[in-house]
């Protein structure tokens, strides 16, 4: 198949999307630490590492474990989470009636989050790299 095909398909591929509000990163632990740090604070390493993505009127919570990923959708209700990796490794987690889900394992090199709730409401997080998870 000639090049131009495959960057044409894989351009269209990447507008599927488009309805998703692009989240802000508006929380990260891994901030918390440098901060203390500066400040003089000594400190042991986080076990768990906590983000929070907000995009209109969602927000998701994450928080990363040494063997998975737990989260929340905010307000709570059921959807459906992808793990978007960069190589189009894509795996789903059903986000239940609580808007509680669970990924595992943890992700390794980049990736980014998609949300979908069931009310139309879409999230899609900018591109994250845990570079271990915590206790590795």
């Amino acid at each position: 198949m000639p090049a131009e095909f495959i960057a044409i398909g894989k351009a269209a591929f990447s507008w599927r999307d488009i309805d998703a509000e692009l989240a802000s990163l508006t929380y990260d632990s891994v901030f918390e630490g440098a901060e203390a740090e500066l400040a003089g604070a000594r400190s042991e390493p986080a076990s768990l590492r906590y983000l929070t993505f907000t995009a209109g009127e969602l927000t998701l919570e994450i928080e990363v474990t040494v063997d998975a990923v737990l989260g929340q959708l905010v307000p709570p209700g059921t959807g459906r989470l992808e793990v978007r990796t960069a190589d189009g490794t894509v795996v789903t987690a059903v986000i239940d009636q609580g808007g509680g889900f669970t990924i595992r394992p943890v992700p390794r090199g980049s990736f980014r989050l998609y949300c979908h709730a069931t009310n139309d409401a879409s999230l899609l997080t900018n591109w994250l790299m845990l570079q271990d998870p915590p206790g590795d």
